[in-house]
């Protein structure tokens, strides 16, 4: 089965430079086609006719790496839920509808070129987590170390992350509240994360707040935009870990400062 699409692309050459939509038609399309490979037909195109190709992000195209996040017709990763854009195919669309297409929409994510953003904030905010400390050795047993079944389950859901910023860019705050939650309650949740757990929340919260993402509003928006379907349960956690780190904190300031 072909499609015959009519696709609105957000075109911008540079960071500093106006952008604007370019519209382009998109016939004979297999409905079999991933959303990304529908762009790199049309690309191929582009290119035939002299034209500079649409700039995208990509990697795995296995709903992996977390690269190939866009907005398509307002939502993030379009309108298969618990899918990321190299996962969505045509025939999730009509033949003949048209496609909006733009890259995320955030202060903290800075667009580079056309459809591709800046999302290094996350890998800062991940980087300020610091590591574990526990001295493993060598790879341990599986059953070496006990976890709590439900403990392992939560841990593992959280892991799922694939930080594409779809949580972010659905959030009409800009919050990164889900990435960050899902990455600490990952360890959180582990024996090998409790060494640093009041440090690691700490500054991961503040250096989210230095990338100029803002407040968790519990809309939810997020955990229905995301490819993994991660909860907002995770934020929750994070806000008690971050609340219970606080008051640790200053109890310790006051302790050693001898103030009663």
């Amino acid at each position: 089965m072909t499609m015959h699409l009519k696709l609105r692309v957000w075109r911008q050459p540079g960071p500093t430079a106006a952008g604007r939509f370019v519209a382009y038609d998109a016939p004979d399309l297999s409905a079999d086609m991933s959303f990304l490979e529908m762009l790199d037909v049309v690309n191929e195109r582009l290119i035939e006719q002299g034209e500079a190709p649409i700039a995208f992000d990509h990697d795995c195209r296995e709903g992996i790496c977390g690269s190939c996040g866009l907005m398509i017709n307002g939502v993030a990763h379009g309108p298969m839920r618990g899918t990321a854009t190299c996962q969505l195919h045509l025939r999730s669309f009509r033949d003949g509808q048209e496609v909006v297409i733009e890259p995320w929409r955030a202060k903290a994510f800075p667009v580079v070129r056309d459809l591709v953003v800046d999302r290094s904030g996350l890998d800062r905010i991940i980087a300020a987590g610091g590591y574990i400390s526990a001295r493993t050795g060598g790879v341990p047993d599986a059953n070496a170390v006990l976890v709590a079944k439900d403990d392992a389950d939560s841990a593992m859901d959280a892991a799922a992350c694939i930080g594409c910023g779809a949580c972010v860019a659905a959030c009409p705050n800009a919050s990164a509240s889900l990435f960050a939650a899902a990455k600490i309650a990952h360890l959180g949740l582990l024996p090998q994360g409790q060494p640093e757990r009041a440090k690691r929340v700490l500054r991961m919260v503040s250096q989210m707040d230095m990338e100029a993402f803002g407040n968790c509003t519990n809309i939810g928006e997020c955990q229905e935009a995301c490819p993994k379907l991660i909860s907002i349960d995770v934020i929750a956690r994070m806000n008690r870990d971050f609340l219970r780190a606080s008051l640790l904190g200053r109890e310790e300031r006051v302790g050693s400062s001898g103030e009663g």
